[in-house]
């Protein structure tokens, strides 16, 4: 090829990908498939009472205009939860997700929806599309049952191949912004919201990594809130059923079925099925005991289209931010992502030399999953420290191999995401405080305003900040940074941590990420 083709290609090849990405920022809502599906809501309570309707009719008396709540940090328990509730559901199912593995757990639960739906119960589906990639033929397999309807934010609508690399490439820009809810409801009578994606790691049931998640089954008023919310993310344009990107088919259905039924007999499901069998009756009524009761509880999200008609006032970080604005006197917050951008760092240094007390639990870098929020993370951590802000990161326990990577696998130690302001004003969800949460993705959770669940909260917070789990930071003589281990020992670099991967995090860091991340 000569020199003049070559330089004529050095101009063409550039040009053309710009065209190609700017047609899509240009036009990325005529490019995105329409969303076809039929407009469905919450079914009412009509009709003979379900399993969960009787269950839940006793409790609700007795505690009117309240929400109970009952706390899911067990990663089994949270497993055996939406089993239950699944189990005894009978009119209806909404599931909404980021991530369902294609694994044990994520084939146990969605047996659980098949299995529901054959006794009649109709089962909504709503999943997050970049995560479900490589899942379509299960999906569409379940889909093929008359009373399971899926469907997915924010598609692709080319399934696979080199068109599919060609469409991420011209949608660059909309493809960005997905759908991290979390929600799985059950009659309109149980949800469980949290912080929970469905996959092994998520349960507790891998002995190859240390996880902490955490998630709140509600029982009463709030629970409607949820349905609402669901509602407005079926019903949105951002949302395309999956049938209408891919045929189903009845044969992969019976041989998706045939998998399940083989797979149930698996070793490796054994844990999640005995809890189940420990919990098989709805989890809020056989161990009410453990409710908490509150009338200050609210489930929040942010608007299914955020990003193209929605006032910033209706998004979820401008509530976040006034309530953690309103401290007087102590907070405490818990994410496995935390970059609060300068100004956020700079209003929490402020509110420090007020003398509110802030206290933080994050991932330290050998714990983390993503280093590339680890280099955002970084930048902010040290001025905190000198600042006074008690910083606590958790430790790289199990058996992992300790490789963090750029855009994450899923296996940090912590996926907890909460806060908790003045003792009793809190938040438990999908919301991590980075710019991703932020002003990128859909987010979902829980707000409360209530001392005792205020109690049980900060409870969580000293089990993750407990010396054993934790590292505490502080300054040495000459000012840098420490990590203080439970036993005294003091570690003058990131610990469980190589050379390299230090120098891969200091190299993130100089690039121009931060909004991403």
């Amino acid at each position: 090829m000569s020199k003049a083709r070559l330089r004529r290609l050095a101009w063409i090849l550039p040009l053309l990908l710009v065209a190609l990405v700017g047609s899509g920022w240009l036009l990325a809502d005529h490019l995105t498939p329409a969303a076809s599906g039929a407009p469905s809501w919450t079914l009412p309570a009509s009709g003979p009472a379900t399993p969960l309707d009787r269950e839940a009719a006793p409790l609700l008396t007795a505690h009117p205009g309240q929400t109970g709540v009952l706390w899911l940090s067990d990663g089994l328990d949270a497993f055996a939860a939406r089993s239950a509730i699944s189990q005894r559901a009978g009119r209806s199912l909404d599931v909404m997700y980021y991530i369902w593995k294609d694994d044990i757990p994520g084939h146990l639960l969605a047996d659980q929806l098949y299995q529901a739906a054959q006794r009649g119960v109709r089962v909504r589906l709503l999943l997050d599309d970049l995560n479900a990639h490589g899942l379509d033929p299960h999906m569409l397999a379940i889909a093929a049952h008359p009373n399971i309807d899926v469907r997915l934010y924010n598609p692709i609508r080319n399934r696979g191949g080199f068109w599919r690399l060609l469409e991420m490439l011209q949608r660059v820009f909309s493809i960005n912004q997905r759908m991290h809810n979390k929600a799985w409801i059950a009659d309109n009578q149980v949800a469980i919201i949290g912080g929970r994606n469905i996959g092994a790691e998520y349960f507790n049931a891998r002995d190859d990594v240390n996880f902490r998640d955490l998630d709140l089954m509600l029982l009463g008023p709030a629970v409607n809130q949820a349905s609402t919310i669901f509602d407005q993310y079926w019903n949105s344009q951002a949302v395309v059923p999956i049938d209408a990107l891919n045929p189903q088919s009845q044969a992969e259905l019976d041989r998706l079925l045939l998998r399940l039924e083989r797979e149930s007999r698996l070793s490796q499901a054994a844990p999640y099925l005995a809890r189940v069998r420990q919990r098989i009756t709805l989890p809020a009524v056989r161990q009410s005991h453990r409710l908490q009761w509150s009338a200050s509880i609210a489930v929040v999200a942010d608007p299914p289209l955020k990003h193209r008609n929605s006032p910033r006032q209706d998004w979820l970080v401008t509530r976040i931010i006034a309530n953690l604005g309103s401290a007087a006197e102590r907070m405490q917050l818990i994410s496995p992502y935390f970059v609060p951008g300068q100004d956020g760092n700079q209003a929490l240094i402020a509110m420090r030399r007020q003398g509110i007390a802030i206290e933080l639990v994050t991932n330290s870098l050998g714990a983390t999953d993503v280093a590339a929020v680890h280099s955002g993370w970084k930048r902010y951590r040290q001025p905190l420290v000198e600042a006074g802000v008690q910083v606590f990161e958790l430790k790289r326990r199990g058996r992992r191999a300790g490789i963090a990577v750029p855009f994450g696998s899923s296996a940090a130690s912590l996926h907890t995401k909460a806060y908790l302001v003045d003792g009793r004003r809190g938040f438990v969800g999908s919301f991590n405080l980075d710019p991703r949460s932020a002003t990128v993705n859909t987010e979902m959770g829980v707000v409360f305003d209530d001392p005792v669940l205020g109690q049980r909260l900060q409870q969580e917070f000293a089990w993750l900040a407990a010396s054993d789990r934790s590292y505490r930071l502080g300054l040495d003589q000459q000012g840098r940074l420490q990590w203080r281990d439970g036993d005294g020992h003091l570690h003058a670099h990131e610990p469980d941590t190589r050379w390299w991967l230090r120098g891969w995090v200091w190299l993130l860091g100089l690039l121009p990420i931060e909004s991403q991340l």
